[in-house]
């Protein structure tokens, strides 16, 4: 039985891994930053560690461990303002990964297996990122997560430890919040969207093939020192997103025609350009390498993570 650590192990894409993890059979220990009392999965031990940063203690968390999924971050947040952030970001997302990594390999972690972000390579983008693509990051979160991949590849070149790295677009599924929250609870409430005439496409990842993906990245021997992008290999415009979520949750949407230029010379009017850009712009990846070298495919479609996030939707909200 492998002993494998997850840190953020109470988050979004955390938990559902802890959950798939023990189903399998792995021996789970959940670093968590502060009790949490709606964490409790039996047999899976909880390990207190505390902010993160460059003098988080981890010799308790990663003892007697074999794999290391580092998920915990400083998460990029919309609101705010880029001036003066990308310190924070370091400490957390640059200092705590590069002292984990120090400490696995102290510990004699054989893998780890880290979790990037689709902010590396870039933001809207007319093409299709590949792993070939040179890191392009435009804000500090993305910064932080290419200089931790920088950090890793150094300490993995260094040990024995082998390092994999993951860089998935955006995550849905249950539990998810932000803009994809705030999406479903627009159409949710049949409210007229003008987004009829957007003719982007967008790669996403249901948070089943995600964990699927990192599962894969844990114990396949070809990852050893790889980097690969992750996504439900169907692309979508913000139309078609927004007709399946509809569909999901059994309700009808108007998709009102309007020039994107207007939508966003509105939006930034507003101080709201990001989330326009996400709505209007494409970015989308090319998962062929990890496809040929691990032969892992999405096993969840679209249509049924897009059914099952919004079952959980309508739970949560007694529906």
């Amino acid at each position: 039985m492998k002993r494998v650590l997850v840190t953020g192990a109470n988050g979004f894409i955390g938990t559902a891994l802890c959950q798939r993890l023990q189903a399998e059979g792995f021996d789970v220990v959940a670093a968590l930053r502060s009790r949490d009392t709606r964490f409790a999965f039996q047999g899976v031990r909880s390990v207190i560690i505390g902010p993160i940063n460059g003098q988080t203690k981890w010799n308790e968390a990663v003892a007697g461990v074999d794999i290391v999924v580092h998920l915990a971050a400083r998460v990029h947040v919309m609101s705010e303002s880029q001036s003066g952030q990308i310190e924070a970001y370091r400490t957390v997302n640059v200092d705590g990964t590069g002292h984990l990594a120090e400490s696995a390999v102290r510990a004699g972690v054989r893998r780890l297996v880290f979790l990037s972000s689709i902010k590396v390579n870039g933001e809207e983008n007319p093409t299709t990122y590949s792993e070939h693509c040179l890191p392009s990051p435009e804000d500090a979160y993305g910064i932080s997560k290419m200089e931790a991949e920088r950090a890793l590849e150094e300490i993995a070149d260094r040990s024995e430890m082998e390092v994999v790295i993951l860089r998935p677009p955006l995550v849905y599924g249950p539990g998810v919040k932000a803009n994809f929250l705030a999406l479903m609870r627009l159409v949710s409430q049949k409210i007229p969207l003008p987004l009829g005439s957007v003719k982007n496409q967008r790669s996403l990842i249901y948070l089943g093939n995600l964990v699927d993906g990192i599962q894969c990245c844990m114990v396949h021997p070809s990852a050893a020192g790889q980097t690969y992008l992750v996504s439900d290999d169907q692309d979508l415009s913000t139309p078609e997103l927004i007709r399946f979520l509809a569909f999901s949750l059994n309700t009808k949407i108007r998709l009102l025609p309007c020039p994107p230029f207007l939508i966003r010379s509105i939006a930034a009017s507003l101080g709201k350009s990001y989330a326009a850009n996400r709505l209007l712009g494409s970015l989308t990846v090319d998962i062929s390498k990890i496809r040929n070298e691990l032969s892992w495919n999405p096993p969840i479609s679209v249509e049924s993570g897009m059914l099952t996030t919004a079952k959980w939707f309508q739970e949560e909200r007694g529906f």
